[in-house]
């Protein structure tokens, strides 16, 4: 199969995350996924990427928008979500599974989207996650 290409824009108001995850959805339909993986990894995935971008990556700041691209071939999805900030170090945020940062507002989206997905990985600046998830290849934790 050819890979499939399609690009979302987003306002930056996460009321804009449910329609964009399900045209995504209905776009990696061709991948072939098993449907669990594509109707629940790739689903939260997304969601969690959109929310972080809106929220963190453009400050909630309704003048900056979020952009999707999708790419599918069989077998494999790839989502590259990027926002208008300024970045980040994913690296610097806190395992939200150690003792101390379980009050901490932060690091459980990066967390699920990593457990998830087969690949999480970000641009130099922080501003773009780019998730990839492959049939036959478990996430791992």
């Amino acid at each position: 199969m050819n890979p499939r290409a399609a690009v979302l824009e987003l306002p930056n108001d996460i009321s804009a995350i449910e329609t964009a995850v399900e045209r995504a959805v209905d776009c990696c339909t061709t991948a072939r996924l098993a449907r669990n993986r594509l109707m629940f990894n790739f689903r939260v995935g997304l969601t969690e990427a959109l929310s972080n971008a809106i929220l963190y990556g453009n400050g909630g700041d309704p003048q900056k928008r979020v952009r999707v691209e999708l790419r599918v071939r069989s077998g494999e999805v790839r989502a590259r979500v990027t926002d208008e900030g300024k970045g980040f170090d994913p690296d610097a945020v806190p395992d939200p599974r150690l003792p101390e940062n379980i009050p901490r507002p932060d690091g459980r989206g990066i967390f699920l989207m990593r457990a998830l997905m087969d690949e999480v990985h970000y641009n130099e600046l922080g501003n773009s996650v780019t998730l990839v998830l492959r049939e036959g290849t478990p996430a791992a934790p």
